[in-house]
């Protein structure tokens, strides 16, 4: 058996490398990616912004073999900004070399860059951390600008209790904040509430528009402003925090609810079932008189029985949890676009990023070929590109270029879910 392997292994060649240095698909994969820092950046004057980083330690490698005996982690931070306004000059790099000593119970450890900046610009960040121990590398791309004081990239968000910068603006109930607007005394805080956003995208073979948030907020509160007022928001939906009334920009936090970004009720859990069944299904399910026997008896119907549906369960909510954690935007990320193809197809094989949006690849079957006794293998990828859209409430905002990929396989996708597989393009028959 072995030397059969040799001899088709030898046989055989790849019309493609293995290694493809412009792929980021680890940036969507938990399991390719060594670990997870959060970043930020705040424009704190009309010359400088300030790029944050947070490191949880449970992400870091700490080692005592240093001349101290100190568990320290050794982390190189390289930030490279280009202005887009100016054809992607590269205007600023920031490189450092950090020595993370380990502290008793401190659960993150946070670090500041300032960048210099000039008014009026759109900027790109690109930022590479590399773990010097376990020589692992994330990279990281953010978008921001200078356009206008009054944007989001003027406000910091800070726990109210503990001072400490908080990297992503979703909030629950009892969670009190501080919002610090970096550019100037200002006298009042307008805060827009938005109901929450509740549609689903269309399967990716409709040419349909993506639906979007096209309704005004439900009301403008005004509040005096100080950068040390406790806010707390206790109702789910969309608050857009501005500093003057006539201009529709700012802040946004968000509240998607208790919930969020895990799925914690079976009445959580049924919604995201939009992709796997009709809408009427799932409203049915929801007034049922047990919610939870209703959401139960739709997987055990897809399994077959109860191991299986418990599989199929585990793999489809933990893609839920991870859209939620990569793509969420003004709505949760279950409901975007990157969300339904994250969530039906897994995380793609490929990841292209540009300035103008991403470009997410699917292997299909490798197709061999044979001629004289030789095996020629090429691999095709099904493609989904994704335009990134700019918006006021959110700049992780993407919709899908529905035109450019006219065979999804949806249908087959859907049915390969509801027969109890796990559906991969690469492996039609199942896993």
């Amino acid at each position: 058996m072995t030397a059969l392997f040799i001899v088709l292994v030898n046989s055989c060649k790849s019309t493609e490398s293995s290694f493809d240095p412009k792929d980021l698909s680890y940036l969507y994969n938990p399991i390719k990616n060594p670990f997870n820092p959060r970043y930020n950046i705040v424009n704190v004057s009309a010359k400088e912004s300030v790029f944050s980083v947070k490191f949880f330690a449970t992400d870091l490698f700490f080692s005592e073999a240093n001349p101290e005996g100190v568990p320290t982690a050794l982390v190189m931070v390289t930030v490279k900004l280009f202005n887009l306004s100016q054809g992607k000059l590269l205007t600023d790099t920031a490189v450092y070399n950090l020595s993370i000593i380990k502290q008793a119970g401190q659960t993150e450890y946070n670090y500041k860059i300032p960048l210099n900046v000039e008014e009026g610009n759109d900027y790109l960040a690109e930022v590479k951390i590399l773990d010097r121990l376990r020589l692992q590398v994330v990279q990281a791309f953010l978008t921001f600008n200078t356009m206008s004081d009054r944007n989001r990239y003027n406000f910091l968000a800070r726990a109210h209790f503990e001072r400490n910068e908080i990297f992503d603006p979703i909030l629950h109930v009892n969670e009190y904040v501080n919002l610090v607007y970096s550019r100037g005394p200002v006298d009042s805080l307008y805060v827009s509430y938005f109901k929450p956003f509740t549609g689903v995208p269309d399967p990716p073979a409709m040419m349909l528009p993506e639906k979007t948030l096209d309704y005004e907020a439900e009301r403008i509160a005004a509040i005096p402003y100080s950068d040390t007022l406790p806010i707390m928001l206790p109702r789910p939906g969309l608050y857009l925090c501005s500093v003057d009334r006539k201009t529709k920009d700012g802040f946004t936090f968000l509240n998607f609810g208790d919930d969020f970004p895990t799925m914690k009720t079976p009445e959580a859990m049924l919604d995201p079932l939009s992709y796997l069944t009709t809408k009427e299904e799932v409203a049915a399910m929801k007034v049922a008189v047990k919610p939870k026997a209703a959401l139960d008896e739709f997987w055990i119907k897809c399994g077959g029985n109860i191991e299986k549906s418990r599989e199929l369960i585990r793999i489809y909510y933990t893609r839920v949890l991870y859209s939620n954690y990569y793509f969420t935007s003004y709505k949760e990320g279950w409901r975007t676009e990157r969300g339904m193809i994250y969530i039906i197809y897994g995380p793609p094989d490929k990841v292209y990023k540009s300035t103008e949006g991403e470009s997410w690849g699917y292997k299909k079957p490798v197709v061999k070929s044979s001629w004289g006794g030789r095996y020629t293998v090429s691999e095709d990828y099904l493609f989904f590109n994704f335009k990134k859209r700019e918006g006021v409430f959110s700049d992780n905002d993407f919709y899908l270029s529905r035109g450019e990929t006219l065979v999804t396989y949806w249908d087959q996708a859907i049915t390969s879910w509801k027969s109890g597989i796990v559906f991969r393009l690469d492996n039609p028959e199942g896993i």
